[in-house]
């Protein structure tokens, strides 16, 4: 039995902007619509939407069997947190709030086996090596992670530049919602020095040979994003498309 390819780092390499949408909605079905529309990716959101690690799990099984990547949000970089995602099957991390190398640097290490990183043995246990079926998944398996850090506040743009050096970060994702309240403008998503906070940012990060990403559904906010540089781009919301279109449908017919 072979061992998984990670779905992004392939699409990566088609030098392309990808666009994805976050999944927010433990449904597994809403999963299996999402993974037949057409995306080039899927977050599955462990920080801010109501899933548990069985919830991860089953997201991950349904959207399988389709062509379009998983990517995983855990809800912070508690390394006992990853491994419990790595062992599961997850390849592709966006970990929220690190603000400094270091921390960057932390979660590099819970997420590759030694000697690159510090990550447990226990294949045994893992689907990720398909409970041992996998021949020799250790020595494998971190060719397969892929690690982006979310740089979501003032601090962590200060820091930018070492972040993107920490060895094993493949790339760094803004996150515009707590990078606006961190600068004092909780809520106010269009604020120019916001905006020019975000571009300016995807533009070192693509300086530095790593992969940029953000959230944004601002039509022009994407188009600049995308002209920026930025690698992949989340462009919608579960719970939004879902409440848009029963509102507009309720509202027809009234």
């Amino acid at each position: 039995m072979e061992l998984p390819k990670n779905a992004f780092l392939l699409a990566l390499q088609e030098k392309r902007t990808l666009y994805g949408c976050w999944l927010g909605l433990p449904d597994p079905t809403v999963a299996e619509i999402a993974a037949t529309a057409g995306w080039d990716w899927l977050l599955i959101d462990h920080e801010h939407a109501p899933f548990e690690l069985s919830g991860v799990l089953s997201h991950l099984r349904t959207i399988a069997p389709y062509p379009v990547a998983p990517l995983v949000r855990p809800v912070n970089d508690d390394p006992s947190l990853l491994k419990k995602f790595l062992e599961m099957g997850v390849q592709t991390f966006v970990i929220p709030m690190i603000d400094t190398a270091e921390q960057a640097a932390a979660c590099a290490a819970a997420v590759y086996y030694p000697p690159k990183g510090l990550r447990g043995v226990g294949t045994s246990l893992a689907r990720a090596a398909r409970w041992n079926q996998v021949p020799d998944y250790v020595h494998h398996a971190n060719d397969e992670i892929c690690l982006i850090v979310q740089a979501e506040t003032v601090t962590a743009l200060e820091n930018l530049d070492a972040i993107l050096a920490v060895p094993g970060v493949h790339g760094v994702f803004i996150g515009p919602s707590d990078l606006a309240a961190s600068m004092g403008k909780i809520g106010q998503s269009n604020d120019s020095s916001l905006e020019t906070a975000i571009l300016d940012s995807i533009i070192k990060i693509k300086a530095a040979g790593k992969v940029a990403g953000i959230l944004t559904l601002n039509e022009a906010m994407i188009e600049k994003c995308a002209r920026a540089g930025a690698d992949f781009i989340g462009v919608a919301v579960d719970t939004l498309l879902l409440g848009d279109a029963m509102r507009a449908g309720a509202a027809a017919r009234k």
